[in-house]
């Protein structure tokens, strides 16, 4: 693998002076003209108190408004819609108070119409009391990315009803759009929403060493933009990559690679109630198919490592991307295909990819960030380009956005930047040149 070196100019696309949060994946408008994102104030936006949706126009500059917050309920994580103007996000609490403040199992997505702003309506229904309503959740939703149809949501999910019993683990959730969910006033907290919505993995409070089994599920990624092909030459139309802790033979937690297949009817029950109980988390729904890609254990770095990512699928659904360390200790580019298989080794670079990461319409380039810069990788030739010129550790573009748009010419990530005393975190853009 060889590294080229076309530097590029970036364009600082914000300059206000407060954060400027990018989502990992889905940032621009179906028109390439827009990035959406949110203002919480912690570089790396852990903190979680934005109190506005934003949109940026990339030519002019001129920033738009689609949500402020209402009743001191804070938003963020804004995602676009693959071909329509609406965008969803994460909304926390209104009216927060002792008993409901925000958490991970006290949020909901809520989506806007970039052209009618403030008129939001929800995603997700939530019914907290028994017996529970079939398509809605008991808990809170989080990073909700459309699929290439735009006809499902995907989340990751956290439970109220067991967080309260002190046995909560993190899943992945779907919600299937324009399919209304109704729910009992019996509690509060309790709201409808406009899609059925489920959880579609599976996980256990104490995973058996050695096995598949998994007690967190997290960080989900569609699979292709029409699913994938199987081995036997069939086509799952709709699936998503995972990450998943699993404990080894030894007793190490570590993170591999999962997938999960959805069935063609996501509202059908399994053996176990889709609602849930008042003491197990809701079940997949009938002919979900959750499968480990990965097996690492035995390597000198188990475990896929490295900064916080999504695994990401080439457009064609034959390759997801992820991070693990090599041999000598550093974090890489790796593919496997969604059948499973040996991982494929993409980047040898003598320092860590520091970012999450994209893929190119074009099914071959990768975006991300490492040593300071903006780099694409070539997943067919391993060829590896920087960008941008390096920059300073303090002033380095963030990890937690490297974006292509929609047509591939542009990336757009955050970085730190320095003015009157204060530093900020700002949007850039730069040209591929592909």
């Amino acid at each position: 693998m060889s590294a080229h070196n076309q530097f590029q100019l970036p364009r600082q696309i914000t300059d206000a002076s407060h954060g400027h949060i990018l989502t990992n994946t889905a940032v621009w408008s179906p028109d390439g003209e827009w990035l959406v994102y949110d203002i919480r104030s912690d570089p790396a936006g852990s903190i979680f108190n934005g109190k506005r949706i934003e949109r940026v126009h990339v030519d002019s500059g001129r920033v738009e408004v689609p949500y402020e917050r209402q009743n001191d309920a804070c938003c963020g994580v804004a995602t676009y819609h693959p071909s329509d103007e609406k965008v969803v996000f994460i909304l926390g609490p209104e009216h927060p108070n002792s008993d409901w403040q925000y958490s991970a199992c006290h949020r909901q997505g809520m989506i806007v119409n970039t052209s009618q702003p403030q008129e939001i309506y929800p995603l997700d229904a939530r019914d907290l009391t028994p017996p529970f309503t079939p398509g809605a959740l008991r808990g809170g939703t989080h990073v909700h990315v459309f699929s290439r149809d735009g006809k499902f949501v995907s989340f990751t999910y956290d439970d109220h009803i067991l967080t309260e019993l002190g046995e909560n683990q993190r899943n992945i959730g779907m919600s299937l759009v324009d399919r209304p969910v109704i729910v009992p006033r019996s509690h509060p907290r309790n709201h409808d929403g406009t899609a059925f919505s489920v959880l579609v993995t599976k996980t256990v409070n104490q995973p058996q060493p050695g096995s598949d089994e998994i007690c967190r599920a997290y960080e989900d990624a569609w699979i292709g933009s029409q699913g994938y092909v199987r081995s036997d030459g069939s086509r799952q139309t709709h699936a998503l990559a995972f990450l998943g802790d699993v404990i080894t033979a030894n007793g190490q937690t570590i993170t591999e690679l999962f997938a999960v297949d959805l069935p063609q009817d996501m509202t059908v029950e399994g053996t176990e109630p889709l609602a849930g109980t008042e003491t197990r988390r809701p079940a997949p729904p009938l002919g979900t198919m959750q499968r480990r890609l990965t097996y690492t254990a035995d390597r000198k770095h188990p475990g896929l490592q490295g900064p916080r990512h999504w695994p990401r699928s080439s457009p064609d659904g034959s390759q997801i991307a992820f991070l693990m360390r090599d041999d000598n200790g550093h974090v890489q580019l790796w593919t496997i295909s969604p059948n499973g298989g040996l991982p494929r080794q993409i980047t040898h670079q003598p320092f860590d990819i520091a970012s999450a990461f994209t893929w190119h319409p074009n099914g071959v380039d990768v975006a991300a960030t490492a040593d300071g810069s903006v780099w694409l990788i070539d997943t067919t030739s391993r060829e590896t380009r920087r960008l941008t010129r390096a920059a300073s550790e303090k002033f380095s573009p963030l990890g937690e956005a490297c974006v292509f748009s929609p047509d591939g010419r542009q990336i757009a990530y955050v970085q730190p930047v320095h003015r009157d005393g204060a530093t900020y975190n700002q949007i850039f853009v730069v040209e591929t040149g592909l």
